[in-house]
């Protein structure tokens, strides 16, 4: 897809429309024909019909295509909605007043689609669960393959930056964005956040705890999947409503379980919330565990069972990183747990 096209020969709506698009971060095409913009009618990215040229447009009987906006600058006559309608366009929007939803408008089609992107939420089934490390492994994995954000939404974690060994990067951690009252581009939360190859990370500033506002949680996590291929969120398991939320945002959440009596009794109150909120997997940690078992106890099927891995500890307190081989305990099971939700995901979306 190329740059948005806008299509008008209204001077006031065309300097609008431009100021809207330098400030999404976009170069919008300028067409002031009807006729000139067929050429690049089906590739744009979306397409800005100005009033004054839709009848115009209509004549010529473009082939249908979504993405098509007709704007005009102040209040719009009655006929104007029928040319809409003949056009097929998806929205009728008037400047100024419309200005917020066409920069958002525009914004989404400077940043990709949110659509395209998986989120997997990984949660612990009970205290010392390992749930921060594996989120960690999962997102290294993910970064193999695709742009991938890590979000560290747990207070009384570890700081999945400290686990990466990220901890000493420069860049936008949650105390940046508790000031946040609009909308965050994704290119520029992607661009802030430390990153390492293809891996951002979203985690806590060091020193003293941040309480994460829902609304620039809303937002970060938005960002994220505009500008990214798999987000994945480190969940907080105190429970309450952020973290529902946070459940419901995601396409599935990876339950870690310890292979205990005392761990499976816990991960099923956690797996009985995670449940309402839509797909629900687990991630074993012991050996010898019967994941038939292990699933009917917790009420969710098993995604990959896991041992402990040596040298844990040691590799993280050194700045290391929990995964130095994809032939590693952790690394096998991150990629077990990744292909499943994937294959689930590429499923649903050619049922």
């Amino acid at each position: 897809m190329s740059n948005p096209l806008i299509i008008t020969r209204d001077e006031t709506l065309l300097d609008e429309l431009l100021r809207l698009g330098a400030a999404a971060g976009t170069v919008p095409e300028v067409v002031p024909d009807a006729g000139a913009a067929l050429s690049s009618w089906g590739a744009a990215s979306v397409v800005m019909v100005g009033a004054d040229v839709a009848t115009d447009l209509v004549r010529l009987g473009p082939p249908r295509r979504a993405g098509v906006h007709l704007i005009g600058w102040g209040s719009l006559a009655d006929e104007v909605f029928r040319l809409a309608v003949a056009l097929g366009a998806e929205n009728v929007a008037e400047l100024p007043r419309s200005e917020a939803w066409v920069l958002e408008m525009l914004a989404d089609t400077g940043d990709g689609a949110p659509g395209e992107c998986v989120t997997i939420g990984v949660v612990g089934g009970s205290g010392g669960s390992g749930s921060t490390t594996f989120a960690c492994c999962l997102a290294l994995a993910a970064a193999r393959r695709f742009p991938t954000c890590l979000i560290d939404a747990d207070p009384q974690g570890p700081g999945v930056d400290r686990v990466l060994g990220f901890d000493r990067m420069d860049g936008v951690r949650w105390d940046s964005l508790q000031q946040t009252t609009g909308r965050i581009s994704a290119r520029s939360l992607r661009e802030a956040l430390p990153r390492r190859d293809n891996l951002g990370v979203l985690t806590w500033p060091p020193g003293a705890q941040v309480s994460l506002q829902p609304f620039a949680v809303r937002e970060a996590m938005s960002a994220a999947a505009r500008g990214h291929e798999v987000v994945v969120l480190d969940v907080p398991r105190a429970g309450g409503p952020l973290s529902e939320e946070l459940m419901a945002r995601c396409t599935t959440v990876v339950l870690v379980v310890r292979a205990t009596v005392p761990g499976l009794t816990s991960a099923a109150r956690v797996a009985a919330v995670a449940s309402r909120s839509g797909s629900v997997g687990l991630l074993v940690r012991g050996s010898g565990a019967d994941p038939g078992r292990v699933a009917r106890v917790v009420g969710a099927p098993v995604l990959a069972t896991m041992a402990d891995q040596r040298g844990l500890d040691e590799a993280v307190d050194l700045g290391l990183g929990p995964l130095r081989s994809r032939r590693s305990v952790l690394g096998r099971a991150a990629d077990r747990v990744l292909s499943e939700v994937l294959g689930r995901r590429t499923a649903e979306r050619a049922a």
